[in-house]
């Protein structure tokens, strides 16, 4: 069955061979003879695959690519080339369409592609014209000559996210979609260019690819690789004129103003393009594609934003510009009134599940006011009106019941929170003021955090449990973020840097991060939700990393040797202790039996530990004064002190603990009267003499006497009975 086909291709080969041979060797013909010659015995081998295979339309496929670069012209024809080539093109694509053939068809996609590149970076004066106007038929052909119909089978049997990405005809489509773009950024780099614009050209490729997407369930790739391809396009353009092209002073005369009035209106245009190809898909295949219907709600939004604040951050005026501004302002308005149509074309109870077409469209409005917003505005404007843009997404529930809506708010707040990371100041450094509290930051700050707040009140009752509590989780956190620049700035005399915080600021935040925990854990008591559990323990942990880590070692003034303030109770140590330590243990006893009491444990030794250094560092302060650096050494008077407080200390955490039946705070007072008796022995044996060394022994027995007494008359058994004791053991 096989020798018909050799046989062809036998003849085949030998007309080739000899017609080149005339040519190339013997000088028998010219070239635009053997052109034309090759080229028939091309075409006619590719006719007659149809009888004997696609074997043998890949020969005459070969024989066509290589005609061009077998017979070489004086004057090269860069329209006849393409002209042929495109030919070719439309003959194998017939033969396969007929036989059901993809391999034939997707080496074709490669040719075309690959001779269209060859061409780019090989003419000496590059027409983008030609291989445009070849691959759009390229393109065009694929939709033509492979529709629909052909693969509804395999449509059909292939459902869901993996069967989208596969369906057939997948080299076909791959193929033309990679080797459409590819020649469409190689048209950018080009040395020599005449005639159209590469950018308009290229531009132009992407839309006919993105309109292939748009017009084939099969198209998933073509359209998700053009819209790839359209921001790659536009990144590679900035970079090359911005790049490339620095105006130069000429004399006296001021930098020539330079437009980018092309790239910008290609754009913009193209991205409209996207937007218009989305609808008209929607339009045809929503009902029946609804993971395709996905993807080009995301592209029809995604791609005009995303090409619009590139040429705007490149080509635009950063301070206030009507071209980008205006753009996103149809773009969202246009959006929303195709959501509007989406979400009254959709029955829920009919078609099940949630409308993400619509509502990704809706998200796609949003970027379209936000991107308005950016072009038309800057600094805390920008700023607060994009948290008033999320709030007027969620007053727009009261008119439409959109899943949608209370989303965008959160993405405002996300927004709010990268602005504030790039410019924490909002306004500039310079033009911020040092007023405590009454300043830009309060509007620029408290403003977002309000409208999270009340969006989070609104939501209160919401269904929807996963935008309730990220709605929460976002507002607590930009509470405490306010809160705290806020202090920050009047710490600092107004400016904001990343200075290293004294132990008197660095205090406030402990307390508000202690505070935040508390209230956190009352909203949760008053209405339960995750966020509320879960932010108030995180918050604890976090202020109790900080206190061990910060009021411990690194701000503590026996380490860093800040002065401590002059007044005798009423300074430093009050604040970066005592507080902190006071608010602990309120938190902790609040906490218990409401809380894992791993976490209630750790807050009240949090406490306890602060509340132990405020003690021994309120000692050295009134034997050393306010300065109580380590190079000052111990005086004797203050060694016994320490013992003395550290033993009261002790007694009294034994009677809390005793009382509050909390185990943490009895074994902290264990291991403190432990400390004190080591320090007894080690300590003050060695550097106290005389009624010292002896007070602090007859202290240390009176105390642990105190302690043997404290344990048998009060720590009793459940039935109220004194402790027992084994009789047969003496007792010593």
């Amino acid at each position: 069955a096989m020798i018909p086909g050799a046989l062809t291709a036998a003849g085949a080969v030998t007309l080739l061979g000899a017609i080149y041979a005339a040519y190339g060797v013997y000088e028998f013909i010219g070239a635009t003879p053997a052109f034309i010659l090759l080229a028939l015995v091309s075409f006619a081998t590719i006719g007659l695959s149809l009888l004997h295979g696609q074997a043998l339309a890949g020969l005459g496929l070969l024989a066509s690519l290589l005609t061009p670069a077998l017979v070489a012209s004086e004057q090269p024809n860069a329209n006849a080339l393409f002209i042929f080539l495109g030919l070719t093109w439309v003959a194998v694509n017939a033969a396969s369409r007929f036989r059901r053939w993809t391999i034939v068809p997707m080496l074709a996609n490669i040719g075309i592609g690959l001779w269209a590149i060859a061409y780019t970076f090989g003419a000496n004066d590059f027409d983008p014209m030609p291989p445009t106007l070849t691959l759009i038929v390229m393109i065009a052909g694929t939709g033509f000559f492979w529709p629909g119909a052909v693969y509804g089978a395999d449509r059909v049997a292939k459902s869901g996210w993996s069967g989208l990405l596969g369906r057939q005809p997948l080299t076909i489509t791959l193929s033309v979609a990679i080797m459409s773009v590819l020649p469409a950024l190689a048209m950018l780099v080009a040395d020599s260019v005449t005639g159209i614009a590469p950018y308009f050209a290229s531009a132009a490729v992407i839309a006919a690819l993105a309109a292939l997407g748009a017009s084939r369930a099969y198209t998933v790739w073509p359209a998700m690789i053009a819209a790839g391809g359209a921001v790659l396009n536009l990144f590679v353009v900035a970079l090359l004129l911005l790049d490339t092209y620095v105006p130069q002073p000429v004399g006296n005369e001021p930098l020539p103003v330079v437009t980018y009035a092309t790239e910008v209106g290609v754009s913009l245009l193209l991205g409209a393009v996207f937007t218009l190809l989305g609808f008209a898909f929607l339009k045809r295949f929503r009902k029946t594609e609804p993971e395709f219907s996905m993807v080009w709600s995301v592209l029809m939004s995604g791609v005009p934003v995303a090409l619009a604040t590139i040429s705007f951050l490149n080509f635009g005026n950063l301070g206030h510009d009507w071209t980008h501004g205006l753009y996103g302002l149809g773009l969202g308005l246009v959006l929303l009134a195709g959501a509007e149509w989406l979400f009254r074309d959709h029955d829920e109870a009919s078609e099940g599940g949630i409308d993400w077409a619509a509502n990704l469209v809706v998200a796609g409005s949003f970027a379209g006011f936000t991107l308005a917003l950016h072009a038309l505005t800057n600094g805390i404007v920008t700023t607060i009106l994009v948290s008033v843009l999320g709030f007027a997404y969620v007053l727009g529930m009261r008119a439409r019941p959109w899943p949608a809506l209370p989303w965008m708010m959160a993405a405002a707040i996300l927004i709010v929170f990268g602005r504030i990371a790039w410019e924490p100041t909002l306004i500039g450094q310079n033009s911020l003021g040092t007023t405590p509290f009454f300043n830009a930051l309060l509007p620029g700050y408290g403003i977002p955090t309000l409208l999270a707040i009340v969006t989070a009140y609104l939501l209160k009752d919401s269904s929807d449990f996963r935008i309730r509590n990220l709605i929460q989780a976002l507002a607590s956190l930009a509470s405490l973020m306010t809160v705290a620049v806020l202090v920050r700035h009047a710490m600092n005399g107004g400016v904001l840097d990343d200075r290293v915080p004294t132990l008197g600021e660095q205090s406030i935040y402990t307390l508000l991060t202690v505070g935040f925990s508390g209230i956190l854990m009352t909203l949760d008591f008053k209405r339960p939700s995750p966020v509320f559990r879960w932010g108030s323990m995180i918050a604890g942990v976090l202020a109790t990393a900080n206190a061990l880590s910060l009021h411990v070692f690194g701000l503590n003034p026996y380490f860093s040797g800040e002065n401590t303030g002059a007044w005798p109770f009423f300074n430093l140590l009050l604040l970066g202790y005592l507080l902190p330590g006071l608010a602990y243990a309120l938190v902790a006893y609040y906490a218990r039996g409401r809380r894992p009491m791993p976490y209630v444990i750790m807050l009240a030794l949090a406490g306890a530990v602060l509340g132990f250094l405020w003690a021994t560092l309120s000692v050295r302060r009134f034997w050393q004064g306010q300065n109580i650096a380590d190079w000052k050494g111990f005086m004797a008077a203050e060694t016994y002190t320490y013992s003395v407080v550290w033993l009261l200390i002790g007694v009294a955490l034994l009677a809390i603990g005793s009382k509050l039946d909390a185990k943490s705070l009895r074994l902290a007072s264990a291991g403190l009267v432990l400390v004190a008796v080591v320090k007894v022995f080690l300590v003050d044996m060695s550097n106290l003499e005389g009624i010292l060394r002896a007070l602090s022994f007859i202290g240390l027995g009176a105390v642990l006497i105190g302690i043997g007494l404290f344990y048998q008359r009060i720590l009793v058994n459940k039935s109220g009975e004194p402790a027992a004791v084994d009789s047969q053991e003496p007792v010593s």
